[in-house]
């Protein structure tokens, strides 16, 4: 598993040479230039400049033979989910893809996106149609602005596909941030425990790669579970 930290976007990176970079993310933002579009964009190129420092002729990791270059798929939460659709779509050695409560950006192709993609997210934000009764700028841009880019997108990812919801969850639940909210005596307004949150995260994702990374069919991903009663499954 490789964790991208993206250049600009943190507080700071430090790099091997010991150039240190910082977050102009946030003064692009300030500036009215920083578009999500932009930031997936971004964030896709650096997905796939990676990979190719990692499975390519001189490969940056000495350990890079134990990569399977037949076996990537990409994973990422909020911007990082939004991302793993852009990435998809500019990268094919990216096999499948998941968005962890991420409002989606990048457009796919009226031919669509044919390889299996998984939507986690929360029910507050994400449970189909129910942008419908949203009526203030503040309300579509929280809700509305969320759930139908999923929607939208949906219609045009034509592989294995499944749209699932977590009752109880906010956004930092599909993330360790939960857990450590609760050891620090956090209240981040969720209906799940942090430990609760992260043991369905790690369930549906683990079973979304083995099915389609090491070809080991998962039950989970077929029919709501007795074991996680909070997991909605939907069909817009």
């Amino acid at each position: 598993m490789a964790g991208i930290d993206h250049t600009y976007e943190s507080f700071a990176t430090v790099f091997p040479d010991g150039r240190v970079t910082t977050c102009l993310a946030r003064e692009a933002r300030r500036r009215g230039s920083g578009s999500q579009e932009k930031v997936a964009a971004g964030r896709a190129a650096d997905v796939s400049f990676v990979l190719g420092e990692l499975t390519g002729a001189h490969p940056a990791w000495p350990a890079a033979g134990l990569i399977d270059p037949s076996r990537i798929a990409m994973a990422g939460h909020s911007a990082g989910g939004a991302a793993a659709i852009a990435a998809m779509l500019a990268d094919p050695r990216i096999r499948a893809g998941i968005d962890m409560d991420g409002a989606t950006v990048a457009p796919i192709p009226d031919h669509g996106l044919s390889r299996p993609f998984l939507f986690l997210g929360k029910q507050s934000n994400y449970t189909p149609g129910s942008g419908g009764a949203v009526t203030t700028p503040r309300d579509w841009k929280l809700l509305r602005g969320a759930v139908s880019t999923w929607e939208r997108d949906w219609e045009l990812l034509t592989g294995w596909k499944r749209w699932l919801v977590v009752a109880g969850a906010v956004h930092a639940s599909f993330t360790d941030f939960g857990l450590l909210a609760d050891q620090a005596g956090m209240d981040i307004g969720a209906g799940l425990s942090g430990a609760r949150s992260l043991d369905i995260t790690r369930a549906y994702v683990r079973a979304f790669f083995d099915q389609h990374l090491l070809g080991r069919p998962q039950a989970l991903l077929d029919q709501p579970s007795p074991r996680y009663p909070e997991v909605t499954f939907c069909s817009p």
